[in-house]
């Protein structure tokens, strides 16, 4: 009876093996994850900039039908001034504060926004950044057109 109940004790225990193997699937399974993660995060902190590209896009698409061109357009900085009809706290979110936005190339027909990188996270590295034209292409270390 005692060598019965010994026998069911040893065989109700983890061995070191079973417990290595276990161990190895979770080291390799949150190797997966934390990058696919980390991605997320950027993405979901970067569709802040790019809301923020679409508010300046419509305020040049305004401001292009008033003037017959792009040229001349400009943000407002620090909450005042700018030709373009933008309020002084449309661009300001939780990750991406009005500075982080610039108008570059702007031309009678031509223009280039570019979002980022945000200045009020260190989630995202300093190099995120999203871009888009006239034409709609869009351009950004994180993100790729589909």
């Amino acid at each position: 009876m005692n060598k019965l109940i010994q026998d069911m004790r040893r065989n109700q225990a983890f061995t070191l093996v079973e417990l290595m193997i276990v161990v190895t699937i979770v080291a390799i399974l949150a190797l997966i994850a934390i990058p696919l993660y980390s991605a997320n995060v950027t993405a979901a902190i970067m569709s802040e900039g790019v809301a923020g590209a679409g508010t300046i896009r419509t305020a040049l698409r305004v401001y292009q039908s008033q003037n017959g061109s792009y040229a001349g357009a400009t943000l407002p900085s620090g909450g005042m001034g700018g030709t373009l009809l933008i309020g002084s706290t449309d661009l300001q979110g939780k990750y991406f504060a009005q500075t982080d936005y610039s108008l570059a190339s702007v031309s009678a027909s031509t223009y280039k926004i570019k979002a980022g990188p945000p200045s009020q996270t260190t989630k995202v590295p300093s190099t995120t950044y999203y871009q888009i034209n006239q034409l709609g292409s869009e351009q950004g270390t994180y993100y790729t057109n589909q």
